[in-house]
């Protein structure tokens, strides 16, 4: 029966090799999904699971209105896109955060606690691809900002006057350094997380459930293993 098939919409690029290893250990056959080819839809029969493969900003936009059942895609891009969809699992992987960075000679003074006074950047302008994200984590603390979104090489804004400063996902920080930025101020923390759509939830949520549940132990045993290894 089709009701028995899930649609599941994986992410391109770096994401997708973390996605398909996750879901190949708990019994999807996911040999014929690769991450170097053009093809953007898998149907595997035999696990009763259909694969499309998407940007991974447009993943909760397929869930939410159902072209997808499930969907595995970063904190990032749900807190940025605000999608109606049902978080069910932290999958643990794709680790990054959230960081404002200025550059080297424009940096706040510290406060006695070691952290960075930005009471000064106050109705300033932040380059970023999360405007949401930024506003948010501004308005959280009393502050407003203005925005100025951009598609790509953040790094680049505060460098010709662009901004005053960025908000952007780092995970080693290399990126800033090598642009003379600093960090500033954490924003959070962020990972890959396992999404339905609402209406599928309801009708297939024991499949659904099963799914979730086998990876949850599929990442207590990694995670035992490693422990044990220690």
């Amino acid at each position: 029966m089709e009701n028995d098939f899930l649609t599941i919409a994986l992410p391109k690029g770096k994401l997708l090799i973390d996605s398909i290893q996750r879901l190949s250990r708990i019994g999807i056959d996911c040999d014929h999904v690769n991450e170097d080819s053009r093809k953007l839809f898998y149907d595997l029969p035999q696990s009763k699971v259909k694969i499309i493969i998407c940007r991974a900003t447009d993943i909760p936009t397929y869930v939410e209105y159902g072209a997808a059942d499930l969907g595995i895609a970063g904190k990032d891009t749900l807190l940025e896109e605000n999608k109606d969809v049902i978080e069910l699992l932290d999958l643990k992987f794709g680790y990054c955060r959230f960081v404002v960075a200025m550059p080297e000679g424009s940096v706040p003074p510290k406060l006695p606690n070691g952290e960075y006074d930005l009471s000064g950047l106050n109705h300033q302008r932040v380059a970023t691809k999360f405007p949401r994200v930024a506003e948010t984590f501004f308005s959280e603390i009393g502050m407003q900002v203005n925005p100025i979104k951009l598609h790509g090489n953040i790094e680049l804004a505060p460098c010709v006057g662009l901004a005053e400063m960025i908000v952007d996902i780092v995970s080693t920080g290399k990126t800033l350094r090598e642009n003379h930025l600093v960090e500033v101020a954490p924003i959070l923390d962020a990972t890959s997380r396992l999404i339905a759509n609402r209406v599928a939830y309801r009708m297939k949520y024991e499949r659904i459930m099963d799914i979730a549940g086998k990876l949850r132990n599929d990442m207590n045993e990694v995670a035992n293993e490693g422990g044990s290894s220690t």
